[in-house]
């Protein structure tokens, strides 16, 4: 227990610091700041939500998604309102829209973390290489990043989906590969801070091989910020999923439950039902709201400059 001293009088106790990494670990103390953080609270409500729902859409949605109900009473001007057997009425196509939303909810989540782990597992080889080899390697390895992100992010992933073809595999691999750089730059910065620590010359003083030093000591030690950018560019994903899908490029099969796909279809109806943008527009902002939360929360839980 840490003694104080002063001037008055004998040196008295003081209470550890329950933020301290101690002995539970820096993951550990994360956890501790995390749970009393109400950004983080709020954050994990909402992906929590966002999860079960995509999980349980079968059980949650009253009707088939892509299925126009006959006699749905749409005509070009209007489309019937909420009723006991759809909660929030119909969509232009003639579809219930909470069952649109909530099937939505299940192809964001797959594509957004599908390509979030393509882009994580891409940027994760360049960063090791880079990072880990140095050199020449690291040389080439930044030059091609650096080409990369000269690119916005949404016209790179835009030109690679249009070449791919309008399947959910290209939507992946289009938003994959916008966020490779960003992966492979953080990754190779991290472990270049990690270098120069003790424990790392320690084991090269022991003769360790530099393929073991960097996958068994390198690597683990710089995955922190890594995993916290993963967790934000979540965030980025699902709005970049609804944006090729806006823009035409996503899944070809009309009947396919989109919110980018619903934002297009409320187009023309926007003057005389406005809900029809509102409902999936505001699914998107929540949920990306809900992984930015729940990523700057982890993010302030793990930089050691920001504790009390």
């Amino acid at each position: 227990m840490t003694q104080v001293s002063d001037a008055l009088g004998p040196a008295t106790p003081t209470a550890p610091d329950p933020d301290a990494v101690g002995s539970g670990g820096l993951w550990h103390s994360a956890w501790r700041r995390l749970r009393r953080n109400p950004t983080a609270i709020a954050g994990a409500v909402i992906v929590l939500a966002f999860l079960l729902v995509a999980i349980f859409a079968p059980l949650i949605a009253p009707g088939e998604p892509g299925v126009p109900l006959p006699n749905s009473g749409v005509t070009p001007s209007s489309v019937p309102g909420p009723s006991p057997g759809h909660p929030l009425g119909l969509d232009s196509p003639g579809t219930d829209l909470l069952t649109q939303l909530v099937f939505g909810a299940r192809q964001s989540l797959l594509i957004g973390v599908v390509s979030t782990a393509l882009g994580l597992a891409g940027g994760a080889v360049l960063g090791v290489l880079a990072g880990g080899i140095g050199g020449w390697v690291d040389t080439v390895v930044m030059r091609l990043v650096d080409i990369l992100l000269s690119i916005p992010s949404l016209l790179l992933a835009v030109s690679v989906a249009a070449i791919l073809g309008q399947r959910p595999i290209s939507v992946m691999i289009a938003i994959a590969a916008a966020q490779v750089p960003i992966f492979a730059r953080l990754l190779r910065g991290s472990m270049l801070a990690q270098r120069g620590s003790d424990y790392v010359l320690a084991v090269h003083s022991l003769g360790v091989r530099r393929r073991t030093v960097v996958m068994s000591h390198l690597l683990p030690n710089s995955l922190g910020p890594v995993i916290v950018q993963a967790t934000l560019t979540l965030a980025t994903a699902i709005i970049e999923v609804a944006a090729l899908s806006y823009l035409g490029l996503g899944a070809s099969n009309p009947s396919t439950a989109e919110w980018g796909r619903m934002l297009v279809n409320a187009q023309s109806r926007l003057a005389t039902d406005p809900h029809l943008a509102i409902w999936p527009g505001a699914c998107i902002a929540v949920t990306a709201l809900g992984f930015t939360l729940l990523g700057e929360a982890l993010r302030e839980a793990l930089d050691p400059k920001g504790r009390k």
